[in-house]
């Protein structure tokens, strides 16, 4: 093989190598790890872990979805990955928001990107409540 060949051979095999580690860098649309459509999660008020979510501006995250007690018996359920690179998101009750520690991005309680650098938004699941018991459908 002559030199010109073998170069060639090894940028070609470089980049085939590099481009599925970049393609890989982001977490934009990736919902593998959520509640599908059609499945439902159930939150009791009442049992000790969950409890704290009766008051306003706590928060659990449980399967990577994140609920949050917005107050004025108003509860929230997102997607707890941040569409940007996959950290998780926190409830932040002051601003009434959903901060991304990692890098920035700030989520409204729709979901919808406030401030990036994520430009998808995150998924916001119907939520509804009877009596203490949040039921929560993909």
């Amino acid at each position: 093989m002559r030199r010109r060949e073998f170069l060639i051979k090894t940028v070609h095999a470089g980049t085939a190598l590099a481009i599925p580690v970049v393609l890989s860098c982001s977490k934009e649309d990736d919902d593998d790890d959520l509640m599908q459509p059609g499945e439902s999660l159930t939150i009791d008020l009442d049992s000790a872990q969950y409890s704290d979510l009766k008051n306003a501006g706590n928060a659990v995250t449980i399967n990577n979805i994140i609920v949050a007690n917005l107050g004025n018996e108003k509860f929230v359920a997102l997607s707890a990955i941040c569409t940007h690179q996959g950290c998780n998101i926190n409830y932040n009750h002051s601003t009434g928001n959903f901060p991304c520690p990692c890098h920035g991005t700030v989520f409204s309680d729709s979901g919808s990107v406030l401030q990036g650098p994520a430009t998808t938004p995150v998924k916001r699941f119907t939520i509804t409540r009877e009596n203490n018991v949040l039921t929560i459908r993909g």
